[in-house]
């Protein structure tokens, strides 16, 4: 098995200040160091100082903190009513959430996999998607649904599975998927705040292996808005989540060894999608090379590509690619490399799209 394109088969550190938005206004905050888990862990520390209605919710999260450690301390810090440990029963997570959610309060449960998300799915897309709808607005459902997913730390069987584009099919439904730790804490406390259900999804591999300056204090990144990671001119690279750094690295080798310049962008949101962004990207360089980490069949890529065709449909000059894990299950932790998509597929599609 190989990575699937269109084509071929083929603790927080030093501090210091900057410049961040805060809750739409800009001011001076000291930020640190952070990784991705620990700007997490402070954005629900934060937000359930801020809003006592807020609870957390899951198999793992109050006495061990998690099995990532993304809860470590809340519960002695909260009390056991507000960092609740469960039963292992994804959909018994997520059903009493939607029904905490109705009595007034403000539930953030965990799924410890995305992979095990099946199991609650029958809630997710049956109750909480749908509930403000079914009660014409009387009852929203403030819920926002935590689950990490991906590749590169060599989970067993079920955990890594890549399952975004499933959730993006339910109505009601927001899917969010923060690349970094700054956009982790941002759109986490931005999740919370939305009287909406949103699912938002942490990559694996980025919760101690990515790192960054992040505000200490409390600001929010708006849901919906893509981010430009980096300026080129030949070939946009649309991404998000783990992809993001994988672009990144992608365009670094484009640069050095072939010449071409790539402009990488972070859609960040799935549901809401920033399609004027994506189209201002696309129309920069005239072509696109989509990656994600899900199967290439129906993965999210394939409605980013119909947006783009219909949206910038007269600014591309070649065919959109695709550069997404191929149409086979998951496989064993020890073969994940030659299943997820890595930086020599990621050339390999920007150079068919240069060909073209």
């Amino acid at each position: 098995m190989s990575a699937a394109t269109d084509h071929a088969g083929a603790a927080t550190g030093t501090t210091s200040t900057a410049t961040a938005t805060v809750t739409g206004t800009t001011a001076t905050m000291t930020t640190a160091t952070m990784t991705m888990v620990e700007a997490i862990r402070d954005a629900l520390a934060l937000e359930m100082t801020r809003d006592e209605r807020v609870v957390v919710l899951g198999e793992d999260v109050g006495v061990l903190g998690g099995v990532f450690r993304a809860t470590d301390g809340l519960q002695r810090r909260f009390g056991e009513q507000r960092v609740i440990d469960t039963p292992l029963a994804e959909g018994v997570i997520i059903g009493a959430s939607v029904g905490l959610a109705i009595s007034g309060l403000i539930p953030v449960p965990e799924l410890q996999f995305l992979g095990f998300g099946h199991q609650a799915f029958h809630q997710i897309g049956q109750q909480v998607a749908r509930f403000r709808f079914r009660s014409q607005g009387r009852h929203p459902m403030p819920i926002t649904i935590r689950s990490p997913f991906g590749g590169g730390v060599r989970t067993p069987e079920l955990h890594s599975d890549a399952f975004e584009a499933m959730y993006t099919n339910s109505p009601g439904l927001k899917v969010v998927m923060p690349a970094d730790a700054y956009d982790a804490k941002g759109m986490l406390l931005a999740a919370i705040r939305d009287p909406d259900p949103v699912l938002f999804l942490e990559p694996l591999r980025g919760y101690r292996l990515v790192s960054g300056e992040v505000p200490t204090g409390d600001y929010t990144v708006p849901l919906g808005r893509s981010k430009v990671v980096r300026e080129g001119d030949d070939v946009t690279l649309i991404a998000y989540s783990a992809a993001v750094q994988l672009c990144s690295r992608a365009a670094d080798v484009l640069r050095d060894e072939h010449g071409v310049s790539a402009h990488v962008l972070d859609i960040r949101s799935l549901v809401p999608l920033d399609v004027e962004g994506i189209v201002a990207a696309v129309e920069r360089t005239g072509r696109a090379v989509v990656v994600h980490e899900a199967p290439l069949t129906s993965g999210f890529g394939a409605e980013l590509a119909a947006t783009i065709q219909r949206e910038a449909f007269y600014s591309l000059e070649a065919p959109i690619e695709r550069v997404a894990a191929p149409d086979a299950p998951y496989p064993l932790g020890g073969t994940e490399d030659f299943y997820v998509p890595q930086v020599d597929d990621v050339v390999r599609g920007v150079l068919i799209a240069l060909e073209r």
